[in-house]
């Protein structure tokens, strides 16, 4: 009897100790994991400024580096240049003449005015002398049409100097102008994106992971400058055997503890992996025994991102275990 009674405290105390060990391995393994942006200029050039050393951290907008602007600034003042010469060409062809060809051209219609009131007097003398038989029917032919032809002038005169006095009204021309307006603004348009690309800013608060140049090297067109590790784009990667997957879905609070960190980790759950992976080696010194996890990520709340470091390993545990 004292022997089975020893044999049940034995087994009693490896129950209370295996429930220990449950307790003690509630939550999941897992890791910090960093999504990186690597920036780069799509110009190529020397490389001007470096504004951010590697490990600062950088705000929305502040800049971070940027590629020498020539020729690139040049060719941007010539397309303004330009584009300017097709607006003042333009403008200039929608206004009124200038006012000394204005007066040369009311002069004219004046000297076109008079030569009519000359030729009208020279026919009335003819149709008088006429009725008097005094001249031939051809002369009196030839007066009549030097007046027609004197009023012909004094209307060409008119049209002429009314034309000059409004707008050209030539809208082909005008339509034309404009047309070569928009172009100009286009291409000045382009060379105003090459030259404020060349200046890179930060897209998003972080951290400056790594810088890959220095002031004064050639920096290949679309090589990364500087990589950031943005706050939002720091996660929480753990793994659930298939046995719990069914108590996590997206959107679910997760919190998370680490080696040193004084308060847990807070994160919602935003990534479920559709298939299973093979349990990840560091996972195996943590006890755990599935051969087959799901992976899981998490996004952490925005007050505790930014001290996150990727790599840092964590365990994980659901909202309410």
């Amino acid at each position: 009897m004292k022997r089975q009674a020893g044999t049940l405290a034995i087994i009693a105390a490896l129950i209370s100790l295996t429930a220990c060990n449950e307790e003690a391995q509630i939550g999941y393994q897992g890791y910090i994991e960093g999504e990186y942006l690597y920036l780069a200029a799509p110009q190529a050039g020397y490389l001007n400024t470096l504004d951010a050393e590697r490990g600062s951290r950088v705000q929305v907008g502040q800049p971070l580096f940027a590629i020498a602007g020539d020729p690139d600034a040049e060719a941007l003042s010539q397309a303004q240049s330009q584009a300017e010469a097709a607006r003042q060409s333009a403008e200039n062809l929608k206004l009124p003449r200038r006012t000394p060809e204005i007066a040369a051209l009311e002069a004219e219609f004046r000297a076109a005015q008079a030569s009519l009131a000359l030729a009208d007097a020279a026919l009335t003398r003819q149709q008088a002398l006429a009725r008097r038989n005094f001249v031939s029917a051809n002369a009196l032919d030839e007066a009549r049409s030097a007046r027609d032809a004197a009023r012909a002038q004094v209307d060409a005169a008119r049209q002429h100097l009314a034309s000059y006095r409004a707008s050209l009204g030539r809208e082909a021309e005008v339509l034309g102008a404009e047309a070569q307006v928009r172009a100009a603004e286009a291409v000045v348009a382009q060379k105003r994106w090459a030259v404020d690309r060349k200046a890179v800013s930060a897209p998003a608060a972080g951290e400056v992971s790594d810088t890959y140049y220095r002031p004064g090297e050639w920096v290949p067109a679309g090589s990364p400058v500087a990589s950031l590790l943005p706050d939002a784009r720091r996660r929480l990667r753990f793994f659930v055997p298939e046995s719990t997957l069914a108590k996590i879905h997206p959107g679910q609070a997760v919190e998370a503890h680490c080696d040193g960190c004084t308060t847990p980790i807070r994160a919602t759950v935003d990534f479920i992996a559709p298939q299973a992976e093979y349990t990840p080696p560091v996972i195996y010194s943590k006890g755990s025994r599935e051969k087959l996890v799901f992976r899981v990520e998490a996004a952490p709340s925005p007050a505790d991102a930014p001290r996150l470091r990727p790599g840092l390993p964590v365990d994980v545990t659901l909202a309410g275990e």
